[in-house]
């Protein structure tokens, strides 16, 4: 079974913080043996210091000898920690009562002199766990006196020296804590510690898995929402939109799809517009020839050169509607044939105008020519150039008032050439200038279906144009009525 994405990223989320804790209790576990150690070590080292102080001043008062120690483990505990023989003596019972003879059960203990000591019969094993097991006592010379004589071969043990009248005589040596050798209390210590460490990284860690649930939900939330859009997209909703909150890559990702979403829904309205159109520009012809036929045939209109004329106008009119949109159909496919070559465009356009140049005067119109000297060289087919300039000159006459006057215009620039169409009154409403080159689109008032054109003639253009990887617009003339600007790349070549 395959996880959604949202659960993929709760469980990465949950790895990487159980890794991350489960490292840090550890690291804190390790640095906490360490560092505990280390204290105990310093702490055991301080009560080396006291030791060899008594030690020293024993020694001193013994005649500065050892001798009143080697080999006398019970006594030796006593001076390394006699708090600990303290409390093993009280351990042992209660102290005996007075009045007894002295050395039977009852009596006082004997009086002794000041300094004097009671050590322990020789005999007597040493106390289990007592400082001698830990520590060694060693002279001047290294020699060991009591205690561990292990101690000496270990590597880095713990060293206090003991002096008595300003000298080192001794040393007393104590093998070092590892981080792993607790015990008694100190064992004790360690492992609440550790089992404190482990319930706060549990808790950290349900706290954080809790977060990263939330977190995965939160962040692909916006995913979800684009997800919804994309099927109601598919099953043709496009009028669907996402907010575009979140992040910034996710912000833009809702805008993209809103984005495509609208030019879907744009498309889909064309689609239907177009449909509607083009039903429309075929049947106002076929409809003028249905009627035309019928008023012959009933003999309602006499069969007149004047009656087949207008039939052969309709049907030369529904003829080109259909050749404007197999011409379409092909530039949308990509499928029109162009042959690239240097030209002179100057040359394309006389050769335009010169066709041109009959029917405009017919209408009244003028036709201009502002040419420059230099031959402006692009790249290009020169048929279909001439198909554009054809569109554009017939285009302008069609839609221009007589008397008027047509200009067409050439400049070069760095790195274009500019085709300037300009013509007279009437003009085009600038909010419908963008519109202009847009399938079947016609400015109702002044460029109405009236005048002959299907409004496809400028959508051909535009795809003639950027074939030739220049742009095309319109804007206001300076005469008056419509400018059509095409531009168009220089050429690489030069002409011969």
């Amino acid at each position: 079974m395959r996880l959604r994405l949202w659960h993929r990223l709760f469980l990465a989320f949950a790895v990487l913080t159980l890794a991350i804790i489960a490292g840090f209790v550890a690291w804190q576990q390790r640095n906490f043996r360490q560092g505990f150690s280390t204290y105990l070590n310093e702490v055991s080292l301080q009560r080396l210091q006291s030791a060899a102080e008594r030690l020293g001043e024993v020694y001193a008062e013994r005649g500065g000898s050892w001798d009143f120690l080697r080999g006398d483990v019970r006594a030796f505990d006593a001076y390394v920690d006699p708090f600990r023989q303290k409390r093993r003596g009280l351990a042992e019972g209660p102290p005996p009562a007075p009045g007894g003879p002295p050395g039977e059960p009852g009596a006082p203990p004997p009086e002794l002199p000041p300094g004097a000591e009671i050590k322990p019969p020789s005999d007597m094993p040493p106390p289990r766990g007592g400082p001698s097991s830990r520590v060694l006592l060693v002279d001047a010379t290294g020699a060991s006196i009591v205690g561990d004589a292990r101690i000496a071969a270990e590597g880095d043990p713990l060293r206090v020296a003991i002096h008595s009248g300003g000298k080192e005589v001794g040393s007393l040596l104590m093998r070092k804590i590892p981080p792993r050798a607790f015990g008694g209390p100190d064992l004790a210590f360690a492992l609440a510690q550790r089992h404190a460490a482990i319930v706060a990284g549990g808790v950290a860690l349900l706290v954080a898995l809790g977060f990263a649930f939330a977190l995965a939900r939160w962040l692909l939330a916006p995913v979800r929402a684009l997800t919804q859009g994309m099927h109601a997209l598919t099953a043709g909703d496009y009028a669907r939109r996402v907010a575009a909150g979140g992040s910034a890559e996710l912000g833009a990702l809702a805008r993209d799809f809103n984005r495509l979403a609208q030019t879907l829904e744009a498309h889909r309205d064309a689609r239907r517009r177009w449909g509607a159109d083009i039903a429309h520009e075929l049947r106002t012809p076929l409809s003028v020839l249905r009627g035309e036929i019928a008023a012959l045939q009933d003999g309602v209109r006499a069969p007149t050169p004047a009656a087949f004329d207008s039939l052969a106008a309709e049907g030369e009119r529904l003829s080109g509607l259909i050749e404007d949109l197999y011409q379409l159909a092909l530039a949308d496919a990509g499928a029109l044939e162009y042959r690239f070559e240097t030209l002179d465009l100057a040359d394309v356009v006389r050769d335009a105008a010169q066709l041109q140049k009959r029917a405009c005067a017919d209408a009244g119109l003028a036709l201009e020519l502002d040419l420059p000297g230099d031959a402006p060289a692009v790249r290009g087919d020169a048929r279909r150039l001439g198909q554009l300039l054809d569109n554009l000159i017939a285009n302008a006459r069609r839609y221009t008032d007589a008397p008027g006057r047509i200009r067409i215009a050439l400049t070069r620039a760095a790195d274009r050439v500019r085709l300037a169409i300009d013509d007279t009154p009437p003009g085009v409403p600038a909010e419908s200038l963008p519109l202009l080159f847009e399938r079947l689109y016609r400015v109702d008032d002044s460029r109405a279906r009236n005048r002959g054109g299907a409004g496809l003639g400028l959508a051909i253009c535009r795809a003639i144009v950027e074939a030739h990887g220049g742009t095309i617009r319109a804007e206001a003339s300076q005469l008056g009525g419509l400018s059509i600007l095409v531009d168009l790349p220089h050429a690489t070549e030069t002409l011969a």
